[in-house]
């Protein structure tokens, strides 16, 4: 469906293991999935829907219990928006939190390969749930992230996006830079004018499109424009997992709301942004173009750019390793000599290709 891509990047996401980059070893990630798999006795959230059963995949077998529902409050008047999201296991105020978003029509789930990497690099990491996307309620997206902030980080924080989750970390950091430190885009969708004329869709119609945007077909065709040389039923393991939270009842009404909000247009708020920002595209992604993350990267004032060879759209994912070590990095304030030094990554130039 290209409306779904229109809105983002594919709505699944997986697994492939890559090289070993720097000091994230597979060791360390192997460990993490055998702890996982040894304590699968343990219960999954009660909010989760009960098809989580199902899902074979350790990562996020071992991920999905770690989740939880932390109360927000929206206004004074206003009870607490329960909000979904893995939360580190330590905190510490010496250091940024890492504030991980995911992609339209996703989850925090999506992070459950880098996720460990980032922890194992002693990072304070936060994998939340979008509002309205994921497992969280409805509510204003924006201002749900600025209260979850103020409520449990309170420090300025690295904030990552994905794809249109990039578009959503430049929304937020334009209306509230004094929360973020940082900006780590991913090959960012930030170009389109928000949902075009499916805002102008009925009602009846956004629906029936977006019944259409859950079914398995598309969700199985998006793993295939998303990775190559996945066995079947390793695709359909993911297929599931990336449409576990279309099961939730709000669901539906959460993606045509935001449909026929007109989504997020924020070309004009991109040269605001003020803020040291990496860029990281994947060599190989289908969904956007090289010459906009280009774009993107010459109207920022104050960016760098690192490809991540051999990835498609979602690199957090197909090449978690690489990815956490440059964000790692980023955070720590030396990307620019790990960046090439520990992957051979090209530093960019951003030139056409």
């Amino acid at each position: 469906m290209s409306t779904a891509l229109k809105l983002g990047s594919p709505p699944v996401t997986g697994i492939k293991m890559g090289r070993k980059h720097g000091s994230l070893k597979a060791s360390k990630l192997k460990v993490f999935a055998v702890d996982g798999d040894a304590g699968d006795t343990a219960s999954f959230p009660s909010f989760l829907p009960k098809e989580v059963e199902k899902i074979k995949d350790p990562f996020v077998r071992s991920l999905s219990k770690r989740m939880q529902r932390l109360p927000v409050q929206m206004g004074l008047s206003e009870s607490c928006i329960m909000s979904s999201c893995i939360k580190p296991l330590r905190q510490s105020n010496k250091t940024s939190p890492v504030v991980l978003l995911h992609c339209f029509d996703s989850s925090c789930l999506e992070w459950r390969c880098t996720y460990p990497l980032l922890e194992e690099a002693g990072l304070e990491a936060w994998a939340v749930d979008v509002l309205g996307w994921g497992f969280s309620d409805l509510a204003s997206k924006r201002h749900h992230l600025y209260q979850l902030w103020k409520s449990y980080m309170k420090r300025p924080m690295i904030l990552v996006g994905p794809s249109l989750g990039a578009s959503a970390a430049i929304d937020f950091a334009v209306h509230y830079p004094e929360a973020v430190e940082k900006l780590v885009l991913i090959n960012p969708s930030v170009y389109a004018e928000g949902t075009g004329e499916l805002a102008k869709l009925p009602k009846s119609v956004a629906y029936a499109g977006v019944s259409f945007l859950k079914s398995l077909p598309l969700r199985f065709y998006a793993n295939m424009l998303a990775f190559n040389g996945i066995p079947f039923l390793t695709i359909l393991d993911w297929t599931s997992v990336g449409r576990l939270h279309c099961l939730l009842p709000w669901w539906k009404d959460a993606t045509v709301n935001f449909m026929l909000s007109g989504g997020y247009n924020v070309i004009s708020q991109i040269k605001q942004v003020k803020h040291r920002t990496l860029i990281i595209c994947g060599q190989h992604d289908q969904i956007v173009s090289y010459q906009l993350v280009v774009k993107l990267h010459s109207e920022l004032s104050n960016a760098i750019l690192r490809e991540v060879p051999g990835s498609g759209h979602l690199p957090h994912v197909d090449n978690p390793k690489c990815v956490a070590k440059l964000i790692a990095d980023f955070a720590q304030g030396d990307a620019d000599v790990d960046a090439k030094s520990q992957f051979g990554l090209p530093q960019l130039t951003a030139l056409p290709r």
